[in-house]
């Protein structure tokens, strides 16, 4: 079994890691025991040099970072060795139907020589060199166009599709039907991005997803982040096994996901005044915040709510599981942030001694991780795994908390980057 995460930025994308680089991505993607890591970003000019500069091929189409790039890291044992598979972000921003749209897509490509012809042909409609992820006037029936004309192989997402301001579906900008966006090319769409907000229960109460593979990936802005969201995959390592994967259903196992109610726009509210509104709420004010009569900004969970034609509880068959990443369960079961000395210290020593994260996650056993970390990191780790957690919902940009222990101070908070590791 692979852990895949696709969706990820480098450096180059605003507001990111300046450690968004080739080294600390391979060296993350081993701590966190993850197979497959997107390359993010394949659009802009500088990255796809030091892309083509840092990497060597592997498997068909998959490439490898070269070895004397390599940070060597002796916390993690083992030998794995992570791929990358060529991946990218576009916002597009137009009008169609009198209506603003603002989506984000996820492209796949089985290959550096495919980015650099998709980015000659974008360079001609919008600036590609400003952002890692650009933002182009243009139609996503047309990109998706564009892209399968340039790379047939090529694999098109649409991103976090939930998301109020930059999705298909998002409550501000978005469609209500995969169709309306994309017209005669809908056959071609054949997957769909979850994001952090939603998790694959909530997607199944829309039938009109069933025909779609449904997708998670981090969208990390910082190496810390990788695997906040996978895709569980038995595949060959190959390109073709990644497409077949997403495109088909075939070797996709399953998902890895946010708790949704962590995500940061689960639920409806107002930031700036700390309000967060379940949907019958915001209809009774009229989408409008009652303390300062700004607009609510409607959530994932409402919007769910609006297009869904199946009561909560539907099931479909595809695997998932809600996790957290171990810095942010040491650092509930500690009783300390995240970020601190304390728990960066303990997160290493677990690695040494029990492997990649996920593995530490998933299937170690209790009893080693209580051995190697003690009894209160051990039980955080086992009520995680059975989902015994309390979750208060994210809201307008505020990530929501995940409790292990139901005390003050040992909350999981996802709203603070945690800092690299000292190497």
């Amino acid at each position: 079994m692979y852990i895949a995460d696709l969706h990820i930025h480098s450096r180059y994308s605003r507001a990111t890691s300046k450690e968004c680089t080739p080294e600390h991505l391979d060296l993350w993607a081993r701590r966190k025991g993850i197979h497959i890591v997107g390359t993010g970003d394949f659009t802009h000019p500088a990255w796809r040099e030091e892309l083509a500069e840092k990497l060597t091929p592997a498997e068909d189409g998959l490439y490898v970072l070269k070895e004397e790039y390599r940070i060597r890291d002796d916390s993690v044992p083992g030998e794995m060795i992570p791929r990358f598979v060529v991946t990218g972000e576009i916002s597009s921003i137009y009008k169609k139907n009198e209506k603003v749209r603002k989506v984000h897509s996820v492209i796949i490509l089985p290959g550096l020589e495919d980015a650099e012809r998709i980015a000659a042909k974008l360079e001609q409609i919008g600036n590609i060199h400003s952002d890692g992820r650009p933002i182009l006037g243009l139609d996503c029936h047309d990109l998706l166009e564009i892209i399968l004309e340039i790379c047939p192989l090529s694999i098109y997402v649409p991103a976090h599709i939930w998301t109020p301001h930059f999705s298909m579906f998002g409550a501000f900008s978005g469609f209500d039907t995969v169709e309306e966006c994309f017209g005669d090319l809908t056959p071609y769409i054949h997957a769909v991005e979850t994001g952090l907000s939603s998790d694959p229960p909530m997607n199944w109460r829309v039938s009109a997803l069933d025909r779609f593979r449904l997708i998670s990936n981090s969208d990390a802005h910082s190496p810390a982040k990788l695997g906040r969201e996978a895709n569980l995959l038995d595949i060959p390592m190959s390109y073709e096994g990644l497409s077949q994967a997403i495109q088909m259903g075939k070797g996709l196992y399953g998902t890895i996901e946010f708790f949704p109610e962590e995500g940061k726009y689960h639920m409806d509210g107002h930031r700036k005044c700390s309000l967060c509104l379940s949907p019958s709420d915001t209809m009774k004010y009229n989408g409008v915040c009652p303390v300062c009569g700004r607009r609510i900004t409607i959530g994932v969970s409402h919007r769910v709510e609006d297009l869904a034609d199946r009561p909560e509880g539907y099931v479909r068959a595809k695997a998932f599981e809600n996790l957290v990443p171990l810095q942010e369960v040491i650092a509930a079961s500690m009783g300390c942030s995240a970020a601190s000395k304390k728990a960066q210290k303990e997160y290493m020593h677990m690695l040494s001694e029990l492997g990649a994260e996920f593995e530490i996650l998933r299937t170690c056993p209790i009893e080693d991780i209580r051995r190697v970390s003690g009894a209160r990191i051990a039980e955080g780790v086992r009520r995680l795994r059975e989902g015994q957690v309390e979750c208060t919902p994210g809201f307008d940009g505020e990530y929501g908390t995940i409790r292990l222990f139901g005390t003050a101070g040992t909350e999981i908070k996802q709203d603070i980057d945690i800092l690299p590791l000292i190497l």
